[in-house]
Parts: structure tokens; C-alpha cells; sequence
């Protein structure tokens, strides 16, 4: 499919894109999330069990996430946008902000942000760098409530769904960078998109789940194929 500026282009990335930069951010294999099961540390009721080691688990991914350094597959993202401008947006499952290191600036992150907490009791957000993560459970400056880490868990509605779904019945290209097809909402967005007339595109190491709903697939790492493709679509739009 040629694309060109007028062409709408909805990205979903996953866990795969952030892999690239040394980042884990999903459960491997063997059903866990950096050696902790995800039930201990990514559900409410993990956080009211035991806040101080849900806290100790998410200081140590933010410190991991500020040394993380965007990869080429980001960087192709970036470079997008600044062609598209706004008709590019960019959807994420990811936590970890390297869209947004990266240059990207149409970023939905569904399921929150390392890099911001929220107050339990009054919902004040702050960022992580502006609160005292000498406590074991850092507590709001306004209200004293505790904190917790502003990241949809298991059992949670993730953000902005309005917003998706409105991208999603109004774009022309709807490509997933990263992802296994297999964690809902986020794995019937393809579905949609397609339904309402979308070319579909993936970028994977392994096939997808919903592979039928691809038009389109690349088997490889998005900081190789990402490059490559983008530079196609630009340079063959400009000629």
C-alpha cells in the first residue's frame, strides 16, 4: 500500500519494540515479570497485600526505564510522526516512555507511565522524579494519602479507550509494532481497525495470534524492518 502525508496512521507497540532496548516489560515464558509472579506485583490486590515490595518492584523498573535508550525501531516511529504530523498517532502498551524519549509526541499510553504515580486518596498525579522514594510507601505531599505507581494492572481498565476507538474507525493504515496478539483490549484493536476499512500491518518477531486480521507482516525486529519501511513509504511518497 502506498502511503503518502494524507494517509491516517494508527501504531500500536508492545512489549517487543521496548525488548530491542533491553527492557522487559511483559512476562517471559515462563509466566513471569523480572522473576516476580505478575499476580505479586501487577493487580490491586497485590498492591493492597504488599505495598512496599509492589513499591520496591516498580522503583527498580523506573530506574531501569530512565537508563533505557530508544532504540532505531523508535526512532523510525519518531521520524514518521514528524512526516505525518497529525496524521499520526501512536498507541502503547508499554510503560516505559521511550516513545516519547524517542521524539514521538501523538502518544496514548493505555496502561500509564513509569514515570508519574498517583495519590490513592486524593488523585493527584506527580511525577515519580518529584516524590520521596526514600519511603518504603511514598506518600502524597498534598493530602499525605498513599501513592501508588500510575500503571493499569491486571484487573483495571486501561486509559484513554474512547480516544482509541475513535482513531481506530478513522484511519487508513493501522500497524501493531511488537506484540504477541494475545492480551485483550489491546489484541481486538486490529480487529476493528480492519473491520472499518484499515490496511493492516505487523511487525513481530513470531507470528501473531490474530494473523488473520494482518494484511500485511514483517517476521523480524522492529529496529530492523521500522528503518527500512519507513524510508520506503517517505521516499517513495516524495517521488
Amino acid at each position: 500500500m502506498k502511503v503518502t502525508k494524507d494517509t491516517r496512521v494508527l501504531v500500536l507497540t508492545g512489549a517487543g519494540i521496548s525488548a530491542e532496548s533491553g527492557l522487559k516489560t511483559f512476562r517471559d515464558a515462563g509466566g513471569l515479570w523480572e522473576n516476580h509472579r505478575v499476580e505479586d506485583v501487577a493487580t490491586p490486590e497485590a498492591f493492597r497485600r504488599a505495598p512496599v515490595m509492589v513499591w520496591n518492584f516498580y522503583k527498580e523498573r523506573w530506574q531501569q526505564a530512565l537508563q533505557a535508550k530508544p532504540n532505531p525501531g523508535h526512532l523510525a516511529l519518531a521520524k514518521l510522526e514528524n512526516w505525518l504530523q497529525d496524521n499520526f498517532h501512536l498507541i502503547t502498551q508499554n510503560v516505559d516512555g521511550l516513545h516519547t524519549a524517542a521524539g514521538n509526541k501523538r502518544v496514548i499510553e493505555m496502561h500509564g507511565s513509569l514515570h508519574t504515580c498517583f495519590c490513592t486518596r486524593c488523585h493527584t498525579r506527580f511525577p515519580m522524579k518529584d516524590i520521596n522514594l526514600e519511603e518504603d510507601i511514598p506518600l502524597c505531599p498534598k493530602c499525605k494519602g498513599m501513592l501508588r505507581p500510575d500503571v493499569v494492572w491486571f484487573g483495571e481498565v486501561p486509559y484513554h479507550l474512547d480516544k482509541i476507538d475513535a482513531l481506530l474507525h478513522n484511519c487508513d493504515v493501522f500497524m501493531v509494532v511488537g506484540t504477541s496478539g494475545v492480551v485483550y483490549p489491546a489484541a481486538g484493536f486490529v480487529m476493528t481497525a480492519r473491520y472499518f476499512g484499515a490496511h493492516t500491518i505487523a511487525v513481530n518477531l513470531n507470528p501473531m495470534e490474530n494473523s488473520e486480521f494482518i494484511d500485511e507482516f514483517y517476521q523480524g525486529k522492529a529496529g530492523e524492518i521500522l528503518p527500512r519501511l519507513i524510508d520506503e513509504w517517505i521516499n517513495s511518497a516524495d517521488k
